[in-house]
C-alpha cells in the first residue's frame, strides 16, 4: 500500500516538535504537592528530585528504580538505601542514548528501547556505578522518530512486547510493522506482529488474573478539540485490528482514510478515555496496602494535551475493568490549574512491594510516591 503522507503532515510534525521543545525550555515548574486531590485517606509524597524527564519506570528484584526518558537521553538507576521511602542516591546508567523511553527487567539484565533498537545491560544491579556496555540484541525497528518513543514490558509468555506507533499523525503506511504491537525473545530474536491498527500506545499491562492485554493509545490530532477521544483497548486475544488509521474511537471513520472501510470491522477501545488527554503507562493494582475496593482496578496516568485550546488529562484516572465499567474515574488531580496551566505531567507508574505506587513526572523531574493510611 502506497503511502499517503502529505506536505502538510511535515509541518504538523514540526509544530508538535516545536511544542515539545519550548515545553522543555520552560523554566522548572514549582512542585506544590498540595495541589494535588486524593480519596480520602491516601497522600503523595516525593521519592525522588531532579530526574529529568522522568519517562518510564521499572523495579529490580533488588529494589532499584530504573527510569527511561525521551528527550534527555539517558537512562538512571534510583536506591533507597535506608528504607525511608525516598532514593538516596540517583546513577546514570546510560546517556546520549535516541528517546530510551522503554525499560524493563529480567534475569539481572536492564532492557533499554531506543526508537529503533533494543538494549541489554547484564548484570546491572550489581554494577550502578560503572555499568557495562550495552548488548544490541535487536536493532531492526523502524528508524522514523515520529512516535518513536517505546513502552516495553515483558508478558505472562516471557516475551518482550514492543510497539511500533504511527510515523505521522494520520496516513497509511507501506511497511506493516508501524501502528502495531509486536514481541521478540528475550535476545532479540524472532519478532513477530501481534496487533495492528495502534497509532502510539505507550503503556500495556496484563490483568493479574486472566493474563489478557491492556493498552492504551493516544488518538490523531487536527479533528478538532473534542474528537477523537484516546482509548484504552483489551486485546483478549491476538491479531487484533483496532482502527487507525481507518477508524477512531472505535465510531467515527476517518474522512480521509477509511474508504471502504467500516468501524464495525475492529476492535472498540474499552473506554474512551477522552480527547487529547494522551492516557500512556498504566497498571493493575495488585498490592495490599490500598483499600480492598481498588483490588485489580486499572490505574492510568494522563500525560494531558499538548495542543488542545483548554488543556485536559494531566491526573491520573481509574477504571474497574472487573465490573465492566466503560467509563473511567478520577483517582488523582491537581497538576493542571484553573487558569489551564500545567505544573506536571503523570507519565508512568510502577507498584512497590509494600502496596504503595510510585508515579513519574517528566515535566516537574520528580517521580511521586502515593500510599494509604501512612
Amino acid at each position: 500500500m502506497k503511502s499517503k503522507l502529505l506536505p502538510i503532515a511535515i509541518l504538523l510534525s514540526l509544530v508538535f516538535l516545536t511544542g515539545f521543545i519550548m515545553q522543555k525550555n520552560k523554566n522548572k515548574p514549582e512542585v506544590d504537592l498540595n495541589k494535588i486531590t486524593l480519596p480520602e485517606g491516601f497522600k503523595i509524597e516525593i521519592f525522588a528530585e531532579n530526574v529529568k524527564n522522568a519517562r518510564t519506570m521499572v523495579r529490580s528484584p533488588k529494589g532499584i528504580i530504573f527510569v527511561g526518558t525521551r528527550g534527555e537521553g539517558n537512562v538512571y538507576a534510583l536506591r533507597d538505601n535506608d528504607g525511608d521511602n525516598k532514593a538516596d542516591e540517583q546513577f546514570l546508567i546510560d546517556k546520549k542514548l535516541s528517546m530510551p523511553n522503554g525499560v524493563a527487567f529480567r534475569d539481572g539484565a536492564l532492557y533499554v528501547a531506543e526508537h529503533n533498537r533494543i538494549l541489554r545491560y547484564d548484570d546491572i544491579e550489581n554494577n550502578l556505578a560503572t555499568p557495562p556496555e550495552p548488548v544490541v540484541i535487536n536493532d531492526s525497528y523502524p528508524s522514523k522518530k515520529h512516535h518513536g518513543w517505546k513502552y516495553i514490558e515483558f508478558g505472562p509468555d516471557g516475551k518482550l512486547y514492543v510497539p511500533v506507533g504511527a510515523p505521522c499523525n494520520i496516513c497509511e503506511s507501506e511497511d506493516e510493522i508501524f501502528n502495531t504491537i509486536t514481541r521478540i525473545d528475550p535476545d532479540g530474536k524472532n519478532r513477530e506482529i501481534v496487533h495492528k491498527g495502534i497509532r502510539n500506545t505507550v503503556g500495556f499491562t496484563w490483568h493479574p488474573d486472566t493474563k489478557e492485554l491492556w493498552f492504551t493509545d493516544n488518538g490523531r490530532d487536527w479533528m478538532g478539540d473534542d474528537m477523537p477521544a484516546c482509548e484504552l483497548n483489551h486485546a483478549p486475544k491476538d491479531g487484533l485490528h483496532f482502527g487507525y488509521p481507518y477508524c477512531h474511537q472505535g465510531d467515527t471513520p476517518d474522512d480521509k482514510l477509511a474508504g471502504n472501510h467500516t468501524c464495525d470491522e475492529f476492535t472498540p477501545p474499552t473506554v474512551k478515555i477522552g480527547p487529547h488527554n494522551a492516557p500512556l503507562g498504566l497498571i493493575f493494582y495488585t498490592g495490599k496496602q490500598f483499600p480492598l475496593a481498588y483490588k485489580n482496578r486499572l490505574l492510568i496516568a494522563e500525560h494531558g494535551s499538548w495542543n488542545r485550546s483548554s488543556p485536559v488529562g494531566y491526573q491520573l484516572s481509574m477504571v474497574n475493568v472487573d465490573a465492566g465499567a466503560t467509563t473511567k474515574e478520577i483517582f488523582a488531580s491537581g497538576w493542571l490549574d484553573e487558569e489551564g496551566e500545567a505544573w506536571g505531567r503523570p507519565v508512568d507508574l510502577e507498584p512497590m512491594p509494600d502496596g504503595s505506587v510510585l508515579v513519574s513526572d517528566d515535566f516537574a523531574d520528580v517521580i511521586y510516591r502515593i500510599s494509604y493510611g501512612e
